[in-house]
């Protein structure tokens, strides 16, 4: 009778209960809605078991709710059982990958987004469902956005009664409204709004200390994890009682906080860990809560972001929020995925605040400025738009919308992630040239994993046998934790033995896709070749899953992938040296040009050259080689990037060794050749005239020098040979003599020219206007200097000080003399007193003698 009490009790608490005609009134006619309630107000369990008539007298009806998570999926299912006062697999059952409690007696069934997908592609009518409730979409997990899409489709051609309800906890139900109501071009779609936001809650903001640097990749600044600990010690003392839910990024991070907290003088409270990765009964210890008062001991729960709103932790009165998250990332240039740490956006962080305030009022320690709240992103990134598609791409293309293209999203799909999708589908035979999925595409779509990881499943079957296979496959599609390794036979070995949460969950997984396999029927792709076993067939497996990812030895633990991606391996791994890695997972730390290996089997190169096959290229090769200094010929064999094997080819051809020469010298460019002073000073003349006149005088840039490089290079063909081809020869090959111009080269532009003094004084063409420059005693009486290019350049005389250092510059010499040259004078005769220094320099005679050698020859 109490148990029955406290059902009734709990029922009543409900605020979601006040919306339950509205939203009823809703699906009967119009058939779609949208329900926005807060976290904790019965949206997951009070309205499933409205609508399937389990409360009241209302029509019975078959529901089916959509769950991002499997915790959060059980964990619905067990509290609605509860309050019928039942356990999962009556009136309520769950499914997710690896686990079903359903019975005959079952009208509320709640699944994994995935496992809907799963069902809707076997039978997209969903025979005896009458609702489907997708909950929690403000999450924007791929699975949920595709599911509505898939939905959208059914009601609109298959099933126009299908009830559909989206169901969100933050205020971004007009949106799905607006796409629903566009999608079924019909009347506007409702937004049912559902009870109260719950209790008060006090935001106190508790910035760390100066100096804590930002989350960068993966990585989470210390300094920030031992400012939260402090945090929560802080919110025991000020909040005195209930529980603290303190939110963190990652599992990682939940293992450093708990060593902190239970460090030094302890904590009076017990310390929960709750993340995917937690043994079930951990997860059902922190979901069954703790009422204040009971006489037990307070609860820390340090949780990811899995309790921000799928899971209601009851007891909670004060909140911890380290204001991280994360998100999926994806480089499609080179094939690698990953999480990264994120602020959390400004709805995650409200979802979280509102958890203190679920059953009483509370109080919320933000550990971030004030001034920072404005600053953070409104919502979280949808999966759709920076997680790896190729799943997503395999689910479109079997529900018949290949690339996606007319699906009911609220964010299309971005291209180049799409592109990159449909590629890899391609390379492991999901889909054809024109992007429909092929039979085996459908059977891999129906295995529950990634098509990377289907395609290893039904091709290493064949190789090394199902339950190898199966149980390689189970470990890759969950990392495994990391004092297992980085090696995947070892990690093997360790989940084999091992008893542990992730143990129990990969021996399940690896069942299911043994069952999966054989339920699919796949024909033996390689029946006829030997099975392996070992790590040779745990390597096998991985390579078929990621033949782009075959990796090949570089050394000092330095990998080159077919994919072109460079890799190294930690510092400590055992995997050190291994002549090839099947590289299973990879990530590239923020600012390194390498990706980091975390995950990889030991192969050896004929399984590298078997699992990589459709990488394989053979290619012909006539190319200037740099280092060599030469042009080389041969015959590569490679596996995308890695070359695994060389010949020499013995007849390349004179036209491609030909072009494979020019190439070398347009690398190296002109300058490789002899240049003599004359060479150089032949090349500035011609430059100059072509300058200044143009045709018939050619170019001399490097451009054009190399351009015509057919005509003077010749039969060389090494750098050693290009250092002995005399440039001037070269350039004196291009004067344009069939013109007759070349004749001319000396009037136009003479090397040297004779001034007064007898000196043949050398002209300087490398800048814009040639140079003569000349000791200042020499040109006495030089009235004009000569003109060249048929008179259109004036030289620019640099009169120079008897010591060789500029005094003047002119273009004018008879201005010169007539207004310069007095001051020059005044300045220098002092400083130059055996110099002559006439006062009229225009009639005065030129030398390059000092006033004592003068008098000495007169």
């Amino acid at each position: 009778m109490a148990g029955a009490d406290s059902r009734r009790e709990a029922l009543a608490r409900l605020p979601v209960a006040e919306a339950l005609p509205a939203l009823h009134t809703a699906l009967t006619e119009r058939g779609t809605a949208v329900l926005h309630a807060p976290p904790g107000t019965g949206k997951t369990t009070l309205v499933p078991l409205s609508l399937a008539g389990l409360l009241d007298g209302s029509p019975a009806r078959s529901v089916l709710v959509a769950e991002p998570r499997r915790m959060a999926a059980r964990s619905a299912a067990r509290r609605m059982a509860w309050l019928l006062g039942e356990e999962p697999g009556g009136r309520v059952g769950f499914t997710v990958r690896g686990e079903r409690e359903v019975s005959g007696r079952t009208r509320v069934e709640v699944v994994t987004t995935g496992v809907l997908l799963q069902r809707l592609q076997r039978d997209p009518e969903l025979p005896g469902v009458d609702v489907v409730l997708i909950d929690e979409c403000h999450e924007r997990h791929l699975d949920a956005d595709a599911a509505v899409a898939f939905l959208v489709d059914v009601r609109s051609v298959l099933r126009p009664e299908l009830r559909l309800l989206v169901a969100s906890a933050t205020q971004d139900g007009k949106a799905w409204a607006g796409l629903l109501a566009a999608q079924e071009d019909g009347p506007e779609t409702p937004v049912v709004h559902g009870g109260g936001a719950g209790h008060r809650v006090e935001v106190r903001h508790r910035p760390p200390p100066r100096g804590v640097r930002p989350p960068h990749g993966m990585r989470v600044d210390p300094a920030l994890l031992r400012h939260v600990a402090a945090t929560v010690r802080e919110s025991l003392e000020s909040v005195p009682e209930g529980d603290v839910l303190c939110f963190l990024p990652g599992a990682a991070e939940i293992g450093r906080v708990a060593r902190l907290l239970e460090e030094g003088q302890g904590l009076p409270a017990e310390v929960l860990r709750l993340h995917g990765r937690a043994p079930a009964s951990t997860q059902d210890a922190v979901l069954r809560g703790r009422a204040p008062g009971d006489g037990g001991p307070r609860r820390v729960i340090l949780s990811t972001s899995v309790a921000e709103s799928s899971l209601t932790v009851p007891g909670v009165r004060a909140v911890v929020d380290a204001g991280l998250a994360r998100e999926p990332r994806t480089d499609h240039a080179r094939g690698l995925g990953s999480l990264t740490t994120v602020r959390v956006s400004q709805a995650g962080a409200a979802q979280r605040a509102g958890r203190a305030g679920r059953e009483a009022p509370g109080v919320v320690f933000r550990c971030w400025a004030e001034g920072e709240d404005a600053a953070r992103p409104r919502w979280p990134s949808p999966e759709i738009a920076v997680a790896d598609l190729t799943g997503f791409a395999l689910q479109a293309a079997c529900w018949g919308a290949p690339g996606a293209g007319g699906l009911a999203l609220l964010d299309a799909p971005p291209p180049g992630a799409m592109a990159a999708a449909g590629d890899v589908l391609a390379a492991v035979g999901a889909v054809d040239e024109a992007g429909q999925p092929t039979e085996r595409g459908r059977r891999m779509a129906r295995m529950g994993v990634h098509p990377r990881l289907a395609r290893a499943l039904l091709d290493g079957s064949a190789r090394v046998g199902g339950e190898l296979a199966s149980e390689v496959v189970a470990l890759l599609s969950e990392e495994p934790p990391r004092e297992y390794g980085d090696d995947v036979a070892e990690a093997l070995r360790a989940a084999r033995r091992g008893r542990d949460a992730y143990g129990a969950r990969w021996r399940g997984e690896a069942r299911r896709l043994r069952a999966a396999c054989a339920s699919v029927g796949e024909a033996p792709a390689a029946a006829s070749s030997p099975r392996r076993g070992g790590a040779e067939g745990v390597g096998l497996v991985v390579a078929l899953a990621h033949p782009e990812r075959v990796a090949a030895h570089r050394g000092d633990g330095a990998y080159l992938m077919a994919s072109g991606t460079r890799a190294r391996c930690a510092d400590a791994s055992g995997l050190h040296g291994a002549p090839w890695l099947a590289v299973a997972t990879a990530d590239r730390p923020a600012g390194s040009a390498s990706a980091r290996v975390r995950l990889a089997a030991v192969l050896d190169e004929e399984t590298a050259r078997e699992a990589a096959a459709a990488l394989r290229t053979v290619r012909q090769e006539v190319r200037w080689d740099e280092g060599r200094g030469c042009v080389i010929a041969r015959e590569v064999v490679s596996l995308g990037a890695v070359e695994v094997e060389e010949r020499p080819l013995s007849a390349p051809g004179s036209e491609r060794v030909r072009a494979a020469v020019l190439e070398g010298l347009r690398e190296q460019g002109p300058g490789v050749l002899k240049w003599t002073r004359e060479a150089e000073s032949l090349r500035q003349r011609m430059a100059f005239l072509h300058r200044v006149l143009g045709a018939p005088w050619p170019s001399v840039s490097d451009d054009a020098l190399l351009e015509r490089a057919d005509e003077w290079l010749g039969d060389a063909t090494t750098r050693a040979e290009f250092a002995r081809i005399d440039a001037g020869r070269v350039l004196a090959g291009l004067l344009p003599w069939a013109a007759g111009d070349a004749a001319r080269l000396e009037e136009l532009a003479p090397e040297r020219v004779e001034v007064p003094s007898g000196s043949r004084v050398r002209i300087d063409y490398s800048g814009e206007q040639p140079v003569l420059a000349a000791k200042l005693q020499e040109l006495f009486g030089w009235r004009e200097a000569p003109r060249l290019a048929g008179g259109r350049v004036p030289l620019l005389v640099h009169l120079l000080s008897p010591a060789g250092r500029p005094a003047a510059v002119t273009a004018d010499l008879a201005s010169f003399w007539q207004d310069g040259y007095r001051s020059v004078r005044a300045e220098l005769r002092g400083r130059y007193p055996k110099h002559p220094w006439p006062e009229d320099p225009a009639d005065a005679e030129a030398t390059r003698h000092t006033n004592r050698r003068l008098q000495g020859r007169s």
